[in-house]
Formats: C-alpha cells, sequence, structure tokens
C-alpha cells in the first residue's frame, strides 16, 4: 500500500478548528454544569464536568499533534452560542450538538489524514469513536425527555 503526502497545512488547520472547538467545550460543559439544578442534579454535573476534562485533554492533544506538524497551535475559541435555556432536557440537546459537530471535525480531520499517516487515522478514528460514544450517551440521556 502506497502511503500519500500529508498537507501539513490542511491538517493543521482542521486539528486547529478541532482545537477551538475542543476549548469551547470546556467553556460549554462548565457553564452547563453550573446551570443545571432539579433532583437530577449530582450526576449531570458530574457528567458536564467529565466532559468539560475531556475536552481539555482533547484540545491538548490537538495542540501536540499540530507541534508535532511544525504548525502553529491557536488561542482562539470556537464560537459559543449562548440560548439561555438552561433546563436539563435543553443542556442535553445542546451538548449532544456540541458532540455531533465535534464529530464532523474529526470525521474531516480522518479524511484529509487517510492513506497519508496511520498515527493521524488512529488519532483521529479514537476520537471519532469517543464522540459517538458520548453522541450515543446523550440520545439514551434525552430518551427520558422524548426528544429522541
Amino acid at each position: 500500500m502506497e502511503m500519500k503526502e500529508i498537507n501539513n497545512e490542511d491538517v493543521c488547520a482542521i486539528l486547529n478548528s478541532i482545537m477551538e472547538y475542543e476549548l469551547a467545550g470546556v467553556v460549554r460543559y462548565t457553564h452547563s454544569s453550573l446551570m443545571v439544578t432539579g433532583p437530577y442534579r449530582l450526576p449531570i454535573v458530574n457528567f458536564l464536568k467529565e466532559q468539560a476534562s475531556e475536552s481539555l485533554l482533547h484540545s491538548q492533544q490537538a495542540g501536540e499533534l499540530i507541534v508535532g506538524l511544525d504548525g502553529h497551535p491557536s488561542q482562539k475559541i470556537a464560537k459559543i452560542e449562548e440560548t439561555n435555556r438552561h433546563t436539563i432536557k435543553d443542556i442535553l440537546e445542546e451538548a449532544l450538538e456540541h458532540e455531533l459537530h465535534a464529530l464532523s471535525l474529526y470525521k474531516k480531520l480522518l479524511a484529509s489524514v487517510a492513506d497519508a499517516s496511520i498515527y493521524l487515522e488512529e488519532y483521529a478514528r479514537g476520537l471519532i469513536g469517543e464522540e459517538e460514544q458520548h453522541s450515543l450517551e446523550l440520545k439514551a440521556m434525552l430518551k427520558d425527555f422524548g426528544s429522541i
């Protein structure tokens, strides 16, 4: 199997988009964890805090890859839409939207590095798996609300 060349500039641009979006996830999930009220507050707050920590880790991983590809990690954070809707259902729906968009970014990365770097392919595939898992968890959490 012949490997194609990586376009470092394109890959770094995608990784910077991932980094910016994951950093926005830190803010989104932290904010959401503060807004949860009601009888299910504690497990949902814990879930959201775990998502914030994971988003930070994902942004750091993307940044390390950018540096390894001789790129320059962004200091930006992706735009965060504030709906001012803070019911548990709204928070979970927004989290699902966030995860689905992150999934699309990792799929874009995979398409860009396919047959060019096994390491980057495996990185992208691993993150795609994690984002798909989070999406499934959120869909299961939303079932009681009749959203899915």
